[in-house]
C-alpha cells in the first residue's frame, strides 16, 4: 500500500515540474529590441517607396514626408524595460496556486472515482493469505464463507503473479474454482499445475474432475483420456472409479457406470459408509438401463413434480429474497436437472416443476427415473452465494411422486 502512495506522489511531482518549470524559467524576450528592429525595417521600406514615388513625380514634398517618417520612428521608442520584468515576477507567483491545484485535483478525483477501498481490500487479502489457507486446509475448522473463498482466490492470484511456477498454488486455486463452480478458473489453474508438474496423479485427477464439468466436448474427451491413463497405473485411486462412473452415467452408458461403481464397492467393502450410496447409484443406473431396453416402461413425457415446502420454527424469512427449488439426479449431483425461482410468500407453499424447467435442453427432467429435490431461501438474489441462506432437501424418490421438504438448515 505504501508503494502505491509513493508512486502516486512521484507521478504528481513529475507532473508539477513539467508544468511549473516554464513558469519559473520564462524565456527572456527583448520586446524593445524587436520593436526597434521592426521600426527600422519599416522606415527603410518606406524611404525606398518615397524615393520611387519622387522619381515618378507622384509626390512633391519628399523632404517633409521623410521628416514625418523620422518623427514617427522616434515616438515609438519605449520608455523603459521595467514592465517586462514586473510581468515575469507575476508569472512566477502563479506556481504556488498551480501546484496546490494539481494536488487537490489529483487526489480529489481519485477519492471520488478511484478504487481506494478495493486496493486496500486487495492488500489486506494478500497479507491474510496464509491464515485463509490454513483455515481451508484444517479439516476440523469452520467452513469458509463465500466471501472468504473469493478473498482466498484473489490472494492466490496475487501470489501466483510473482511465483508462477508454484504448482501447489495453482492446484489450490483450481480446487477453489471447483468448489465455487467456476469451471473455467479450475481448468485453467489445474492445467497450469499439470504443465509445471507433469504426470502427477493427484493433479491429473483433479484436472479430470474439472474437465468433466465442462460443456465443451474437447474437454470431456481430454478428461476421459486422463482417467483411462490413471486407470492403467499400478495403483489406482478410488476416485478414478467414481469419476469414470459419473462420466459413463452422464453419457448414457449405464452398464459401464454400474461396472465402475461395483468395482468401487469391491474396493471399499460393505462396512464403508459410502457403500449404501453406491448401491443407490447402481439401482438408479440399472433402472435407466432397463428403460433403454424397454422404452414403454418410461414415465410419460413431461411428468410434473409436485413439491410442498415448509419451514422449521427457527427459520426467519427475510423481507427480500427468493425461493430456489432445484431437482437433481438421485445420486446427489450438485448440477441441477431442473430448477425454479419463486418470490417469497407465506409457508408452506407448493410448486410444480416439469420439463419446461429443465436446465439443459438435451437432458429433460422426464428422462430421470429417480430424483432428489433441494430448496433454498436465497437472501441476496445471487444464486452463486449461500452465506446465511436456509435450505433443505429430500431423500431420493421416484419421478412423479409428490415431495415434501422442510427448510431447516443454515449455511
Amino acid at each position: 500500500m505504501m508503494a502505491f502512495w509513493i508512486g502516486t506522489a512521484l507521478l504528481l511531482v513529475v507532473s508539477c515540474i513539467l508544468i511549473v518549470y516554464p513558469l519559473l524559467n520564462p524565456k527572456e524576450i527583448d520586446e524593445a529590441t524587436q520593436r526597434d528592429d521592426l521600426n527600422k525595417a519599416f522606415y527603410k521600406d518606406r524611404l525606398a517607396e518615397l524615393e520611387s514615388e519622387d522619381q515618378a513625380g507622384i509626390v512633391g514634398n519628399k523632404s517633409d514626408l521623410v521628416t514625418d517618417l523620422k518623427q514617427l520612428l522616434l515616438d515609438d521608442i519605449p520608455d523603459s524595460k521595467s514592465d517586462a520584468k514586473v510581468s515575469a515576477e507575476k508569472v512566477k507567483w502563479m506556481t504556488i496556486p498551480v501546484i496546490l491545484f494539481m494536488i487537490i485535483l489529483s487526489y480529489g478525483m481519485y477519492a471520488m472515482y478511484g478504487a481506494q477501498d478495493k486496493v486496500s481490500h486487495w492488500t489486506n487479502v494478500a497479507s491474510n493469505l496464509p491464515e485463509l489457507s490454513k483455515k481451508l486446509m484444517n479439516p476440523n475448522g469452520v467452513q469458509l464463507t463465500d466471501q472468504e473463498m473469493n478473498d482466498l482466490t484473489l490472494g492466490l492470484r496475487t501470489r501466483l503473479q510473482s511465483t508462477p511456477n508454484d504448482a501447489t498454488g495453482w492446484v489450490l486455486l483450481g480446487r477453489i474454482g471447483l468448489a465455487n463452480r467456476d469451471i473455467e478458473t479450475a481448468i485453467g489453474a489445474l492445467t497450469r499445475a499439470d504443465k509445471i508438474t507433469p504426470d502427477n496423479p493427484e493433479i491429473m485427477l483433479s484436472l479430470s474432475q474439472a474437465l468433466l464439468f465442462s460443456a465443451d466436448q474437447v474437454d470431456l474427451d481430454r478428461a476421459k483420456d486422463i482417467l483411462n491413463y490413471l486407470m492403467h497405473q499400478p495403483k489406482v485411486d478410488l476416485r478414478v472409479y467414481s469419476l469414470l462412473a459419473f462420466n459413463a452415467y452422464n453419457d448414457g452408458n449405464y452398464g459401464k457406470a454400474i461396472e465402475f461403481w461395483k468395482k468401487l464397492q469391491a474396493q471399499i467393502g460393505q462396512d464403508d459408509s459410502r457403500y449404501a450410496m453406491l448401491e443407490r447409484s447402481i439401482n438408479t443406473a440399472q433402472r435407466e438401463l432397463d428403460l433403454q431396453s424397454n422404452p414403454q416402461s418410461k414415465q410419460p413425457q413431461g411428468t410434473p413434480v409436485k413439491i410442498t415446502i415448509s419451514l422449521s420454527s427457527e427459520v426467519e424469512v427475510p423481507k427480500s429474497g427468493v425461493l430456489i427449488v432445484s431437482i437433481h439426479s438421485a445420486d446427489g449431483s450438485p448440477m441441477p436437472i431442473a430448477a425454479g425461482r419463486y418470490t417469497l410468500t407465506e409457508f408452506p407453499v407448493t410448486v410444480v416443476l416439469d420439463d419446461s424447467n429443465s436446465m439443459i435442453e438435451s437432458r429433460k427432467l422426464s428422462s430421470l427415473s429417480d430424483i432428489m429435490v433441494r430448496a433454498r431461501i436465497d437472501t441476496d438474489g445471487n444464486v452463486s452465494t449461500r452465506d446465511n441462506d436456509w435450505h433443505g432437501e429430500s431423500l431420493p424418490i421416484r419421478l412423479g411422486d409428490d415431495v415434501a421438504i422442510s427448510i431447516n438448515k443454515k449455511y
